[in-house]
């Protein structure tokens, strides 16, 4: 039975678990206001801007690093359970799935009389990864009768997510003819939060040494935790009493943090520009609706003896595992409390290096580095993202190209190379018809045809009313 739950719990991970919260399609995308939240530095050439609610910013996002969907459901011929041992096999504890969705509700821009230009909003975002936790896995579908002597490391089990609310305003200056910065503070409300990340201790079955039984099995050194914030409440909740809840805790949550965006663009030629962000410098205070369990220690079981007591009073008694239970709880300490916490936020760093060359948009010659007058018609260069995750950075490169056919229309196509795949091709359509502001990217277009041979899939799409600059 364990195996079965296992192999369909790594299936069901397969399915809807996955990508990094690279939006490498939409950075230095000027003609869209969403840009803006990737790098708060980057170049606007719009006087304000207003996203239409739900739609101006949709971002979706699934993959996994070693396995894809019709590995294991792919219709082959092959026995599904074979599959999901194969894939066992062959992934490893550094590979892992993740997920991300951002919604936007609001995002509103405006310009001043000195020309600066601020914009604010607000979006919600789910972010999610775990690690294979591939020796549980190995141990609850083939068993430890071929791994006596061996280890299975527990520390393996390493997951966290997260559903926030996120409250915006930012500023973006154009300094002198070369220069642009901006900077965006950020209010996190937090709708939930699981994470349990700092786990250690092994399982080993050796020959018994004390002569009880053939085997012993040991728990050493086990130190596993868990922490939540927003989960408790929910438990008794159904139905429109669980929605309002949870839509209520996008404002008042109990659980706030503050960040900060960070950006800039440098014009280093009149075709040559250098930008870079950091996005999400910041921190949660988790002090509503907490939980937090440990356990901690050591304990060797030299197996279970087949008790059956006889009925007393009508009712069977086991005193056997009541004392193996007891014997279990002194010797791993179970801590459960509800102290708060401080959960820093998933830090992500963007840069990039864009050659323009050709003719400007428009026709018009122009030697000069003034804002809206140095864009050409193409834009070639590199991408280079990574985000802080429990077990280390992950990082993705990227080659691009983008042609300006006009003001109003832009297409811009990627190659990224990261921990899901080494082919990753995509494409970005921006369009305006006049104030309306279109744009819809995707990535991993090779497997378009057939989504669930791709380790990564992603898709963002927005609408937003924009006033261009005169």
């Amino acid at each position: 039975m364990m195996r079965y739950l296992i192999s369909c719990g790594i299936a069901l991970l397969t399915v809807v678990c996955c990508l990094s919260q690279n939006k490498q399609l939409l950075y230095g995308l000027e003609n869209i206001p969403q840009s803006l939240l990737l790098n708060p530095g980057g170049e606007v050439n719009t006087d304000k801007h207003f996203g239409i609610p739900f739609l101006s910013g949709n971002h979706f996002n699934a993959g996994s690093s070693g396995v894809t969907v019709f590995d294991i459901f792919g219709d082959d011929g092959g026995d599904i359970n074979a599959k999901i041992r194969e894939k066992i096999s062959e992934l490893t504890e550094d590979d892992f799935f993740t997920a991300t969705q951002q919604l936007e509700l609001v995002n509103i821009g405006w310009r001043n009389l000195e020309g600066t230009y601020f914009s604010a909003g607000w979006y919600q975002e789910l972010d999610f990864i775990a690690y294979f936790p591939k020796d549980l896995a190995v141990l609850a579908t083939e068993g430890n009768n071929d791994f006596i002597g061996e280890p299975f490391d527990l520390g393996q089990v390493n997951a966290r997510g997260d559903v926030t609310s996120v409250f915006h305003i930012g500023i973006n200056k154009q300094v002198n003819k070369k220069l642009t910065v901006g900077a965006r503070a950020k209010l996190y409300s937090s709708v939930l939060s699981i994470s349990s990340t700092s786990n250690s201790g092994t399982f080993t079955t050796v020959p018994s040494e004390n002569g009880l039984n053939v085997f012993e099995h040991r728990l050493q050194n086990i130190d596993l935790a868990f922490q939540g914030s927003g989960l408790a409440s929910l438990n008794e909740l159904d139905g429109s009493a669980l929605t309002s809840t949870v839509i209520g805790r996008t404002i008042f949550s109990g659980n706030y943090g503050l960040g900060l965006d960070l950006g800039f663009t440098y014009q280093l030629t009149n075709k040559l520009q250098l930008s870079a962000s950091a996005i999400d410098i910041g921190a949660i205070f988790h002090a509503t609706d907490t939980e937090t369990f440990r356990a901690k220690g050591d304990f060797t079981l030299n197996g279970i003896e087949l008790v059956f007591p006889p009925l007393e009073d009508g009712e069977s008694t086991f005193p056997y595992y009541d004392n193996l239970e007891d014997e279990f709880n002194q010797a791993v300490t179970v801590d459960t409390t509800s102290t708060s916490f401080v959960q820093t936020r998933p830090l992500k760093i963007y840069g990039q290096l864009a050659y323009n060359f050709g003719n400007f948009v428009g026709g018009e010659e122009c030697d000069c580095l003034k804002k809206g007058q140095i864009s050409r018609v193409n834009e070639a260069g590199v991408h280079l993202f990574a985000v802080a995750r429990p077990r280390g950075p992950q990082a993705a490169g990227t080659l691009f190209y983008r042609r300006r056919f006009s003001a109003n229309f832009t297409l811009k196509g990627t190659y990224t190379v990261d921990a899901y795949s080494a082919d990753n091709i995509g494409a970005a359509v921006a369009l305006d018809i006049g104030e309306f502001n279109f744009y819809i990217a995707a990535d991993n277009l090779l497997d378009s045809g057939n989504i669930a041979k791709a380790n990564s899939v992603s898709l963002q799409l927005g609408v937003n009313l924009k006033w261009d600059q005169e």
